[in-house]
């Protein structure tokens, strides 16, 4: 369904009907979708109301700006307020995990818990991923598309195409050539988007100040070999998170919940039976 939201128009979809609501943000601003939570935390439908999005900028959503954390966190309030729900669960993996983690410090009376996986406080990262990308033994990176994607500078929908095809390779665990083309397929390209959360947001992205302030028990999951935003990140917010817990997946790179599915949907739902006491329907 689309409904309006801030001034914009989002793609939205509910699966279930638990009485605890999950809104899960999507990663990648200007890549991403509704697609990737749908299939990890849709999983959980029978226990939770579960609630996917296409973030304004990305998929089918309104690509009315600005395209701001500030923005993003006020839609995700919205969101919940247009859901009638007095607290959630917020959830959000890489970029969006960003946005989870921003809502929840700024909303914590609204925020029940957490999970988070393969994200980061800051912009980190940036430096570690470019000498992962450098050094992988499986592609050889065109530097000058690697450049181009992490400093948001692409020139439309066309080349964000080639660079995210160019860099895809480095997430999996397993590398597939025929998922890569898969997923480059699939995937909805706004450059705009894209553009000003890498060349905007990013250089000054850093919330490790806001991170003490989350009050909801946290989830953070992370893939071991995870190219982007490797296992460091993730301890950093552990650390910083009063009341959080963290996993890594020993056998998997950016997408534990797709290379380790089993296993990430049962950690997950372990937390949450723990961080959710009497509020969890039991499974079908």
């Amino acid at each position: 369904m689309f409904i309006d939201i801030n001034g914009t128009s989002l793609n939205v979809e509910i699966l279930g009907d638990g009485e605890e609501t999950i809104i899960a943000h999507h990663g990648a601003p200007g890549l991403g979708s509704l697609a990737e939570p749908r299939a990890s935390f849709g999983r959980l439908a029978d226990a939770y109301r579960v609630v996917v999005f296409d973030a304004r900028g990305s998929g089918g959503s309104g690509q009315d700006g600005p395209f701001t954390h500030e923005q993003w966190v006020a839609d995700v309030e919205a969101l919940r307020a247009w859901l009638g729900a007095e607290r959630v669960v917020v959830a959000g993996g890489s970029y969006g995990g960003f946005i989870a983690m921003e809502y929840a410090a700024r909303h914590p009376s609204r925020v029940s818990a957490v999970v988070l996986r393969d994200t980061s406080a800051d912009n980190g990262n940036q430096e570690p991923a470019m000498r992962n990308a450098a050094a992988s033994s499986r592609v050889t990176i065109d530097q000058d598309k690697l450049d181009r994607i992490m400093s948001g500078t692409v020139r439309d929908d066309d080349d964000l195409r080639d660079c995210w095809r160019e860099i895809l390779p480095l997430y999996d665990h397993d590398y597939d050539p025929a998922k890569v083309e898969e997923r480059v397929a699939a995937t909805p390209y706004h450059y705009r988007t894209h553009n000003y959360a890498f060349a905007v947001n990013q250089p000054h992205y850093d919330i490790k100040h806001l991170l003490p302030s989350i009050t909801a028990p946290t989830l953070v999951t992370v893939g071991r070999h995870d190219w982007i935003t490797p296992v460091e990140c993730s301890r950093t917010i552990a650390e910083l998170v009063p009341n959080a817990e963290l996993r890594v997946f020993e056998r998997s790179g950016h997408s534990p919940q797709v290379e380790e599915a089993e296993l990430w949907e049962a950690t997950v739902r372990d937390f949450l039976a723990r961080a959710l006491p009497g509020k969890v329907r039991e499974r079908h």
